[in-house]
């Protein structure tokens, strides 16, 4: 259903062209006059306007104008019984989106409403995708200093310049592929939108794909779109993310979990840039860099039969190995103050800083999770702390050699044969430790492990040790 602003000063056209369109399930209101037009488009959002072109002494070509200027995103329709090429020409010159000549055949309403309203929709779901891509990212650029991190970088921005043309003498070709690889959170999304944004000028489309994240009933029409009457539920003709991406790029993440049927496709699709919707007949092309990525060993999946070998020697033709966040010495304190001055903006903490102690924290730390890992940690400690100084223990990570419940000449030990011990276990027996060691004094044994007080009380009242405290206390 469309949300339609009808605006035609011949009183039988309009009630012939509303009533229709109320038929058709949209939700229609209509104006006799440009001004009543103007009070209805300032106090109300509509998908399509259909204005007539001759509104007595006002011009309805420069209504298409001014709605443009004001950043009218609608689709907007001119209607004129004085149909030439001009006026059509000019009208979508200015903004308009499709022009129609009276009398008006109602038969022929139906088709256009639906292709512009899903026009529309196909804007509005690209806009969207690169607003979460933006958002997903994190970072605004690579950020490291590390030898193994600026290889990377350097070979991202060496590929970012190979042109999007097709083969000699074919119309459309391959479509140039990369592959990152590289453990979750390392930060393959970041250099995927730095090889887009490096290639060409902006403005081109970036449609960022999580394959693991379609339902498997719904990839290929996700990815290739379907015609009116496909399946079932196909009411509608919908555009498919490839075609969204032409000109620009298409992401497609976590490549390892695309389903095997899907893999087949998307391989004549690479290796032709063309495809079909479902449903369709007439063959589609795209120009579009693909970047894939995954942390998956696609060798091993080839080798157990989870991926297409054919897919993958296409994919692999130009491969880029993201490094660990571990292997990567210095790059994660220069991550962490750039993600602390972000989050100082955000949540309002404008003086706050690093210990010297979080510092070396963040610098040693194993950093399991990556990027992913420290920024969570990060944006964290910025919503925490309580003063403005970050300390290890704002970070909520644990820190020096894990202790145990049983102790030996050899250190702390965990029983794994006794059954499943958890990180929770780990900061538990910490702070029994560090309270022992102070004989129940919070204070001091949240110093003794980095942690801020307030946190270190909370983890009290949640691992229930007041009464161990008051046992300490009383010795």
């Amino acid at each position: 259903m469309a949300r339609i602003l009808v605006i035609e000063d011949d009183n039988d056209l309009r009630f012939g062209v509303v009533r229709f369109l109320r038929k058709e399930g949209h939700d229609v209101a209509e104006a006799a006059a440009l001004p009543d037009a103007r009070r209805q488009l300032d106090s109300s959002v509509y998908d399509v306007v259909l204005t007539d072109y001759n509104l007595g002494p006002h011009d309805g070509v420069q209504l298409v104008e001014q709605l443009r200027a004001e950043g009218f995103t609608g689709a907007i329709v001119v209607m004129t019984g004085f149909g030439s090429i001009e006026l059509a020409v000019r009208a979508m010159k200015l903004g308009a989106d499709d022009f129609l000549e009276k009398p008006v055949r109602l038969e022929e309403l139906r088709p256009l409403i639906a292709r512009l309203c899903e026009e529309r929709a196909s804007k509005r779901r690209l806009q969207l995708f690169e607003r979460l891509d933006r958002r997903s990212a994190e970072l605004d650029r690579p950020i490291g200093d590390s030898e193994p991190w600026r290889r990377a970088v350097e070979l991202c921005e060496k590929l970012a310049r190979m042109p999007v043309l097709p083969r000699s003498g074919e119309a459309n070709g391959a479509m140039p592929t990369i592959l990152l690889l590289g453990e979750t959170g390392t930060g393959k999304g970041v250099l995927a939108r730095h090889i887009h944004e490096s290639a060409g000028p902006p403005g081109r489309p970036f449609v960022h794909i999580n394959c693991s994240a379609l339902p498997p009933q719904l990839v290929e029409g996700e990815l290739f779109g379907y015609e009116k009457g496909a399946f079932t539920d196909a009411r509608e003709t919908k555009e498919g993310l490839f075609e969204m991406a032409d000109g620009g790029t298409i992401f497609l993440d976590e490549i390892g979990d695309l389903p095997i049927e899907m893999q087949t496709k998307l391989l004549t699709v690479l290796e032709k840039g063309c495809f079909r919707r479902v449903g369709g007949t007439r063959e589609r092309t795209v120009r579009a860099r693909v970047i894939a990525a995954t942390n998956h060993d696609l060798e091993q999946d080839v080798a157990q039969g989870r991926f297409r070998r054919d897919l993958f020697y296409r994919l692999n033709a130009f491969t880029v190995k993201i490094p660990p966040l571990r292997s990567r010495p210095g790059d994660a304190l220069l991550i962490a103050r750039r993600m602390l001055d972000r989050y100082r903006a955000e949540y309002g903490r404008t003086s706050a800083r690093f210990t010297p102690a979080a510092e070396r924290c963040i610098s040693t730390h194993a950093w399991v999770g990556n990027v992913r890992e420290l920024i969570n940690a990060v944006q964290r400690a910025a919503m925490l702390t309580e003063d403005d100084v970050v300390d290890i223990g704002d970070l909520g990570l644990i820190t020096g050699a894990a202790p145990s419940p049983t102790a030996g000449e050899s250190g702390l030990r965990f029983d794994f044969d006794s059954g499943i011990h958890t990180a929770e276990d780990v900061e538990r027996e910490l702070m029994i430790q560090a309270l022992a060691r102070t004989r129940g004094n919070v204070s001091r044994a949240a110093r003794l492990i980095g942690m801020q007080r307030s946190s270190f009380r909370y983890r009290i009242e949640r691992y229930k040790l007041d009464d161990v405290i008051q046992e300490l206390a009383g010795r």
